[in-house]
């Protein structure tokens, strides 16, 4: 209502209030027939000044429901309060539920208010305005796939010309392209296509130019959240030989649809002798591409039971830095114990010892014994080993399992390098302490895993056969595999905006979440997040204390419309925590700035009430309900005192309870 009400001329807002005072007589006759009673609305509805209305009510708000303030008017009287008929002025830039028009359940309602709504449309002709009306995009994409963003341009007040719109993530452009606007088109929808090279949340702005004239400059760009997975996990395993490990391991990997598997047998053994490639297996081990150019293609690399030795012919020692700087450089790596494992397989001599959460013990074989693993207290709440939630549950789950029958030995690694032992193995002991049976280590920027026995297959098979079922195998490779990668729901740190977008001005609502070293909720841990925009500058911050729960909430003031990112710290953690929010360039109200007349005249012919329009049109005939007249044909006057009959039952009744009163003992 603050556009004019026609190029050059007064706001809408002024229109309508000069046009209350010109037809003030006309509308102050209306209380012969009916309580008359004034509401101003936006998004919802309040008392109004006749004399303030008269000239013009200041336009405030951010969205205007016109269905909404029709039936809050009239249910505010209660049921009893009979509704006459109604007059509304608007310019009929509805934003809520009669955006799309009137449709079949609208005009039910409409007819559902049981009374006439007369109407004047306040406003002619759309001003000049580009707008990127509508973003329509997936919550969520794959990484290097493509993705599709179908973006709906509107343009009023322009003729032939090429309009560029272009899509930015987080500043860097992405996809572009052209739009040709034709004279008497005022929509168009267009694809946007680009193929995410990353993972994570990130905020996407569709924006188009701002041309001289523009009613509204804001909303010429529109911004969405979008987050992008991994299509696929990409698995290496490396199997030494076939075994029951290897059998169900490869099997789990398999059949699980978010998993893709290349998997190798080298069926060699310590004892062969070197030997020319040729001669190794039919078909030749790709050492050089899988361990040069292809190695970062994958998100985990997984060796059982497998030895480098016996393959020096095929320079396989070399590729060994590969793999280290693959892990150091964000790579995941996980070594499956057996008898060509570990200190069997001479891992210590190798710069795999660099990154490996535990420490071979060279030329070491297993420990042959039926051992029943015991978690530690960095076990107890570490999402490798949690089977089930809650501490008492999960170590109930682990001392049910049938044991494991032999552990590779090998040395917890010291405090300080990164590495915690989730499982020990009691009973079994090296330098007198339990040996490792599950290990992991955060190194560089990567992770590896150390299951120091080629019996974990008995936690499935086993324990299916006497009835407790496979769920604990198939949980902790799932757990396992999930905290290589870096499943974002494993972090232990965590920031939540409440949604992915808001509105001009309106704060950022944060939760952050924080877990300990056990993997517990961290409770009086201090965290602290702050906005970033487009060039990383950071424009608002704020600070908390974790509660009991591990979690702290926060509000962000952002400066203004456009794409932020969320950077959450939490003390003693390296690692931040990231999201993504998007504050749109323009509310609903700014979204079009067009008056709709078409739309109070439908309102108008629903409900059998008259319309009008402005500039030049006068107050219509309103339409309204009649009062209802009840009338009194005779009356009769009858005095009850005129009757003795009714004056003695009523001093019996008196003389009556006097008495009992008395007998009861009242008196």
């Amino acid at each position: 209502m603050a556009f004019p009400v026609e190029p050059g001329g007064p706001t809408r807002a002024a229109a309508a209030g000069a046009f209350l005072a010109e037809h003030r007589a006309e509308l102050a006759r209306l209380q012969d027939r009916a309580d008359v009673e004034w509401y101003a609305f936006g998004g919802d509805v309040a008392p109004a000044d006749p004399a303030a209305a008269a000239k013009g009510l200041p336009p405030t708000g951010g969205r205007t429901d016109l269905l909404g303030a029709l039936e809050a008017a009239a249910a505010g009287g209660g049921a009893t309060r009979k509704v006459a008929g109604a007059l509304i002025l608007s310019d009929g830039a509805d934003n809520a539920a009669l955006q799309g028009g009137l449709d079949g359940a609208a005009r039910a309602k409409l007819r559902a208010l049981g009374f006439p709504v007369n109407t004047v449309a306040v406003g002619r002709g759309a001003p000049r305005d580009l707008a990127v009306e509508r973003v329509a995009a997936d919550d969520f994409a794959f990484v290097r796939n493509t993705v599709t963003v179908e973006v709906t341009l509107r343009a009023r007040g322009f003729g032939d010309q090429d309009v560029p719109l272009v899509l930015r993530r987080e500043g860097s452009v992405v996809a572009e392209t052209t739009v040709k606007l034709e004279r008497g088109k005022d929509r168009y929808t267009v694809p946007l296509r680009f193929a995410p090279d990353q993972t994570g949340t990130f905020v996407f702005t569709v924006a188009a130019p701002v041309f001289p004239g523009e009613a509204i400059v804001e909303n010429n760009q529109r911004s969405f959240v979008l987050r992008v997975i991994r299509d696929r996990v990409r698995v290496l395993l490396v199997a030494g030989r076939p075994s029951w490990d290897v059998r169900f391991l490869r099997g789990l990997l398999k059949q699980d649809p978010n998993v893709d598997l290349v998997s190798f047998f080298i069926l060699r053994s310590n004892t062969d002798q070197p030997g020319p490639q040729e001669e190794l297996s039919l078909i030749p081990f790709p050492v050089a591409e899988i361990f040069g150019d292809q190695l970062k293609t994958f998100d985990a690399v997984l060796f059982v039971n497998f030895a480098y030795g016996p393959y020096r012919g095929l320079e396989i020692d070399r590729f060994l830095p590969n793999l280290r700087d693959y892990v150091l450089d964000g790579g995941a790596l996980a070594m499956v114990g057996g008898e060509q494992s570990f200190g069997d397989g001479r891992y210590g001599e190798t710069p795999l010892a660099e990154v490996l959460p535990v420490a071979p013990l060279d030329g070491t074989a297993e420990a042959e014994a039926e051992v029943r693993p015991r978690l530690t207290a960095e076990g107890r709440r570490h999402p490798v080993t949690a089977l089930a939630p809650g501490d008492g549950p999960n170590a109930a789950v682990w001392a049910a399992l049938p044991p494991i029958t032999a552990v590779n030995l090998t040395r917890a690694l010291a405090p300080g390098a990164g590495a915690s032992v989730l499982l020990e193995a009691p009973g079994v002991e090296v330098e007198g302490r339990p040996a490792p049976v599950v290990a992991v280590r955060e190194v560089g920027h990567g992770r590896t895993l150390a299951v120091a026995t080629d019996a974990t297959w008995r936690w499935g098979f086993v324990a299916a056969e006497s009835g407790q079922g496979s769920r604990a195998y198939l949980r902790f490779w799932n757990g396992a595999l999930r905290w290589l990668v870096r499943d974002p729901s494993l972090a232990p740190l965590q920031v939540e905006p409440d949604a992915p977008a808001v509105e001009p001005g309106a704060p950022v609502g944060l939760t952050v979440s924080t877990r300990g070293a056990d993997w517990g909720p961290a409770a009086g841990k201090k965290v602290s997040a702050e906005l970033r925009s487009d060039d990383g500058r950071p424009v608002a911050r704020g600070e908390a204390v974790a509660g009991a729960d591990g979690t702290a909430r926060l509000e962000l003031v952002p400066p203004g419309p456009g794409a932020y990112k969320i950077v959450a710290h939490a003390e003693g953690e390296a690692e931040p925590a990231t999201a993504a929010v998007a504050v749109r360039g323009a509310g609903p109200e700014d979204a079009d700035v067009a008056p709709r007349p078409e739309l109070m005249s439908a309102i108008a012919e629903a409900t059998g009430g008259g319309s009008s329009a402005l500039p030049g049109g006068e107050l219509p005939d309103l339409a309204l309900h009649e009062a209802e007249v009840v009338e009194i044909g005779r009356r009769k006057a009858v005095p009850i005192w005129d009757r003795w009959w009714t004056l003695a039952a009523l001093a019996g009744t008196l003389a009556a309870e006097w008495v009992l009163r008395r007998r009861w003992g009242y008196w």
